[in-house]
């Protein structure tokens, strides 16, 4: 007789909605894969009564979902409230300390608490997946503890967040402003339509830089403070500019190893129309990984939506119920060692500023003047004068500089009153 698999599902918004239906709508074909029968026997949300997309089977609801655990004890489980500590972290705790699975899509969870929550469920023998953290519908995570398990990887970079790609590319072909095309992001539901800040500010992209810098060069997550931009800053005049210049401006997440050291980052790049990441556009993310012998490999898909994220959710359960019982980091926790960060003030990369300023005789010598007394060199100058309302916008693309020449530099143009706003700076991506 087959074993039915009893599921449960916490957290019904959009992405627990639709796998709730996902579910229900592949029990055979997850069947005819695995050869168990899977039965979602429990769902737990704050709101029993709330109108969803897809309807819930009332009978099953729990308000408390750490009841379900005691009296349902479920075999699968699947964490899609989302918060990084609370109720996210108590419920994933408390299965796998009941030897239930845990699958979950929560990037602010792993990135904040994965080293103890895979090691406790290594030491109760269950599986802590996470394949739907990190760029959507694309199996990164599985193609690195897996598909390139005896690669030496010694860079991780892309674009990892949707919503904020979207943005950029629909800005840039649209022509229109940030705060109408982040409107039209929320009303398609690539946007948090109440607080997007999180996809916007990089958080979200940094997050899933730290859970692939773990999985990818075998170490504990990382702790350390390190450059987090978002495109908030962004306007439509930086894209026109970029477009003028050959260039794409992109969010990208990067991590690698320099000279035995940890580097991370998440921040704004201007990259070549010409190449492959200037190409990925809309809702699209892609991973680019670099290591020895496979060279390079691209992964792309779409990062943002409950189906990208279902999709990826069902890849975890179909490994659980052919009875892998695996690291959830691809190698045992005791294993796992933690790496000193890459000195910050040492990254170095050609800078694209933007200047607004009063159109008047002596502002841009006193720029060039500045640059020059922190070694920063102009590779390239475009000055556009407004003559009607005597203001005039100049953009300098630089040679190569380190971050500290650059923070010691700006940091003056506060007190030049000849200076209308702080400069917008955007690194190009070497």
């Amino acid at each position: 007789m087959t074993k039915v698999i009893k599921i449960a599902i916490i957290g019904l918004g959009q992405v627990g909605n639709y796998l709730y239906r996902e579910l229900n709508l592949k029990k055979k074909n997850i069947e005819i894969k695995s050869g168990k029968k899977i039965q979602i026997s429990a769902v737990s949300a704050k709101n029993r009564n709330k109108k969803r997309k897809y309807k819930i089977n009332k009978k099953i609801f729990y308000i408390d979902p750490i009841k379900i655990i005691k009296k349902i004890k479920p075999d699968v489980l699947f964490e899609v409230i989302g918060q990084s500590d609370g109720i996210s972290k108590k419920v994933v705790e408390t299965a796998l300390r009941n030897q239930i699975h845990v699958i979950t899509p929560n990037k602010g969870l792993i990135s904040k608490h994965g080293d103890y929550l895979s090691k406790l469920a290594e030491d109760n023998n269950v599986n802590l997946e996470f394949e739907a953290s990190v760029a959507g519908g694309i199996p990164i995570i599985r193609t690195i503890k897996e598909g390139l398990a005896t690669n030496k990887i010694s860079k991780v970079y892309g674009i990892l967040n949707g919503t904020t790609n979207y943005i950029l590319s629909e800005m840039r072909d649209s022509r229109d402003s940030f705060a109408n095309v982040l409107k039209k992001a929320q009303s398609l539901g690539y946007a948090e339509p109440g607080n997007p800040k999180l996809d916007l500010n990089g958080f979200d992209a940094f997050a899933k830089v730290r859970i692939l810098s773990a999985l990818a060069f075998n170490t504990k997550i990382s702790k350390h403070k390190c450059l987090m931009e978002g495109i908030e800053k962004i306007e439509l005049k930086d894209i026109e500019i970029a477009n003028q210049l050959n260039l794409r401006i992109k969010l990208l997440g990067i991590s690698e190893i320099i000279n035995g050291q940890l580097f991370e980052t998440v921040h704004p790049c201007l990259v070549n129309k010409n190449t492959y990441i200037g190409n990925v556009s809309g809702v699209m993310n892609a991973v680019i990984l670099e290591g020895k012998p496979i060279g390079e490999s691209i992964l792309q898909g779409e990062g943002a939506g409950p189906g990208p994220t279902s999709s990826s959710l069902l890849s975890d359960l179909s490994a659980i119920l052919k009875g892998d019982i695996k690291k959830p980091f691809g190698i045992p926790s005791t294993k796992r060692k933690y790496i000193r960060c890459y000195n910050l003030n040492n990254y170095s990369n050609s800078l694209y500023l933007r200047f607004e300023v009063k159109d008047k005789p002596g502002v841009l010598s006193s720029i060039t003047n500045r640059l020059a007394k922190y070694n920063i060199s102009v590779k390239r100058l475009i000055q556009t004068p407004d003559k009607k309302s005597k203001k005039a916008t100049i953009v300098i693309i630089t040679h190569k500089t380190t971050e500290i020449n650059i923070k010691k530099c700006l940091s003056i143009f506060n007190k030049n009153k000849n200076i209308l706003k702080f400069p917008t700076l955007i690194r190009l991506y070497n």
